[in-house]
């Protein structure tokens, strides 16, 4: 399997472009599977989990055509005949995510058959609020041998649904399943990360009847059918963050292009009070870093949107190992997402966890070692401290950063990291998309 070499040392200067976002992309696409007509994605990242997500699409009889047009990288998806409405285990198992197949089918053809996701490296996230919100909309639901069997066969209905708690997941499916139901769905308590902003925006644009974008009340008004559209994927706020860190971490001058600084206010909020320059731009964000100046030490707390994102946590930790003082990291999203923190240890950051608290006593210097990457978010962390390390860092499992990272080496090469990928045979990653 494939590792990158992380030469520390070099300060950032330059331009990076933020591409789609991953987690808009990956539902965006179940989405297609509501209508007979095509659907352009546009802005559309190229990463293993979009593959992953469009040989299942394939399975179901989805027309996947890659290509680069004026709008950037684009994807049509075609849905006219959808010839199996079965997800088998060894598609399903690569890509937690893909799971949110089973109410687009549902709802398009009355019936469906879907392998349950597994665990992942990062906590249990059972999908019970899934399939209660699918039952409630009417499906009736057999588990068997590790699969989900839903059966509607005079189609969804609307129901009142309050998720016990907040769940990006459960929302997105539940919403897209609604969007066909006969008459009205009350999603409460629905989660407002962008990403579910960017989903309601582009089913409105498909035909459907949604009110509340934005907050934690969905009203859906079912329709009998949706058509296609042209929408394009919003930027991808996690990989903006993760370069904000990068850039802080090494020092230097860098502008995050074809972002949207507001949707990490949570991250440079933080950042700015720990001593980076961070600035709002036409077209996106700068980072500046003095690095004879060593950062404060902050604390920060996850929470769901549009609080601090867990999704940048592991970031936000290497970016205090060499800080001045103590930062305490409340992880309140996920547990055992703290693997991060012995790997930052190996480079000699000074890490204490207990349950779901970090306590990161900064220190001078960190130096290069050979680190394992756990998970999608830990192995750009990795990266990050990379970056100021003295000597070569060397992260094995990239496949993980693969996942949710287009083309990071190209990227940060060019601001002047001296970063590069050693190959090694192919690998397929677990079952974690975060």
């Amino acid at each position: 399997m494939d590792s990158i070499a992380v030469q520390g040392g070099t300060q950032l200067y330059g331009e990076i472009p933020v591409s789609g976002a991953k987690n808009s992309a990956i539902k965006l696409m179940a989405a297609t599977l509501l209508t007979d007509q095509p659907v352009r994605l546009t802005n559309m990242p190229r990463l293993a989990d979009t593959k992953f997500l469009g040989q299942l699409l394939r399975q179901f009889g989805v027309t996947v055509t890659e290509s680069d047009g004026a709008d950037g990288q684009q994807t049509v998806f075609d849905a006219g005949s959808i010839t199996s409405t079965f997800a088998p285990y060894d598609l399903v198992r690569q890509m937690r995510a893909s799971f949110n197949v089973l109410g687009p089918l549902l709802a398009r053809t009355g019936h469906a058959k879907v392998s349950l996701p597994g665990g992942c490296t990062i906590g249990a996230r059972p999908v019970d609020l899934h399939i209660d919100a699918l039952s409630k909309l009417g499906a009736s639901i057999e588990m068997d041998q590790g699969y989900v069997s839903a059966m509607a066969p005079k189609g969804l209905r609307g129901a009142e649904i309050e998720f016990p708690f907040v769940s990006v997941g459960a929302t997105e499916h539940t919403l897209m399943a609604a969007v066909l139901a006969r008459g009205t769905t009350v999603l409460k308590r629905a989660a407002r990360e962008p990403e579910i902003g960017d989903l309601v925006r582009c089913l409105i644009s498909m035909g459907a009847k949604i009110e509340g974008v934005d907050t934690d009340t969905l009203t859906i008004t079912g329709v009998t059918s949706l058509t296609g559209t042209d929408w394009a994927v919003i930027p991808d706020r996690i990989e903006m963050g993760s370069y904000a860190c990068a850039v802080a971490m090494a020092g230097g001058d860098v502008r995050l292009t074809k972002a949207r600084p507001e949707l990490i206010d949570a991250l440079t909020d933080r950042m700015i009070e720990a001593g980076v320059e961070v600035t709002p731009t036409e077209d996106g964000v700068r980072v500046k870093r003095d690095r004879s100046q060593r950062l404060k030490a902050v604390d920060v707390q996850t929470e769901v949107y549009p609080g601090f994102a867990t999704d940048l946590q592991a970031q936000f930790m290497a970016l205090m190992t060499t800080a001045d003082g103590v930062s305490t990291i409340h992880e309140n999203i996920f547990e055992n997402r703290f693997m991060h923190a012995p790997e930052l240890g190996r480079l000699g950051a000074q890490i204490a966890v207990h349950a779901g608290e970090a306590k990161v006593t900064g220190v001078e210097w960190l130096r290069g070692a050979p680190v394992m990457a756990t998970d999608l978010r830990a192995s750009v962390s990795l990266v990050i401290a990379g970056l100021a390390a003295e000597g070569e860092t060397t992260i094995g499992r990239v496949y993980h950063l693969d996942r949710g990272f287009e083309r990071l080496e190209e990227k940060l090469g060019a601001c002047g990291a001296e970063i590069r990928r050693i190959h090694g045979p192919p690998v397929e990653g677990p079952a974690d998309e975060h």
